[in-house]
This record gives C-alpha cells, structure tokens and sequence, in this order.
C-alpha cells in the first residue's frame, strides 16, 4: 500500500515536471490586475549541483499537480542552492512544488523498486505519506512580495 501511494506521489510529481515544456513560456502572466507582486522562492540545500531545480507555481485545487501552471521557472543550481523569482503575480492563494531534475530530463526518476531517486518539495514544506494537496501547500499573496524557503 504505502508503494502504491509513492508511486502515485511520484507520477504526479512527474506530471508537474512535464507541464514545464508545455508552459515555460508563461514566464509572467497577467489577471487584469493593477498591483503584482514577486514570489522569490530558495531551495537551500539540493544535493549536488548537478542538473536544475523545476519550479510549478499553481493557483487553485483543481489544477494543483495537474499540467495547468500559472507559471513555471528553471532555476540554476549555485553552491547547492537555487533561487527563482516569480514575477507579477496577482493577490490570491498560491502554491508551488519543485523537483531536483539531476539528469535534465525534465521528469522525476525512479530506482527499480519505484522509490525515486531526485528531491521534491512543496511550498509550507509538508511532506505527506501521500501526494501533497493544495490545502496543505497553500499560502497567500497580498500587496507584498513574499520570500520562500522550500526544503528538500
């Protein structure tokens, strides 16, 4: 049972990564709103610095862990660090996930058992024995631009 949930886990994380081809140029988006904010979002502790950190940025449930972004972003990994910023965004509930992707191939990886084998995390920094959900990951965006730390 718990290999199950993992593998469901990590197929919708995969499902995330993947999403990054199809909207990377969303690089900033507009809601017809007047005043916007940046998301700097750091990863302090990847292992390695090879290969990027994926950045998924979403703005409801019912698109969370689904392929319908509000923005992604790639981000160089620096003295085993990385940092993004999301730029423009509008007041309203957000929430972010990101992959380690070490060898480039845009989509998490597993070992023979389905156990995978790249570092993940979501905004809050919650990590369930199932896939991550909006509620837990979930935070606000007011007139301020905001700073996040999310840990592997």
């Amino acid at each position: 049972m718990v290999r199950i949930v993992i593998l469901l886990v990590m197929y919708l994380v995969s499902q995330i990564i993947e999403a990054q081809t199809t909207n990377s140029s969303n690089e900033e988006f507009d809601r017809g709103v007047n005043e916007y904010v940046t998301i700097n979002v750091t990863v302090p502790k990847v292992s390695g610095n090879e290969g990027v950190v994926l950045f998924a940025l979403y703005n409801s449930n019912e698109k969370f862990m689904k392929r319908e972004t509000m923005a992604t972003k790639e981000g160089e990994i620096k003295n085993g660090a990385v940092t993004v910023s999301f730029h423009k965004v509008a007041s309203g509930t957000y929430a972010i996930v990101c992959l380690h992707d070490k060898n480039g191939n845009k989509r998490m990886d597993f070992n023979e058992n389905g156990m995978p084998v790249e570092d993940y995390g979501i905004s809050n920094n919650v990590m369930l024995m199932g896939p991550p959900n909006f509620e837990e990951a979930k935070f606000a965006v007011g007139n301020k631009s905001l700073d996040l730390t999310i840990n592997f």
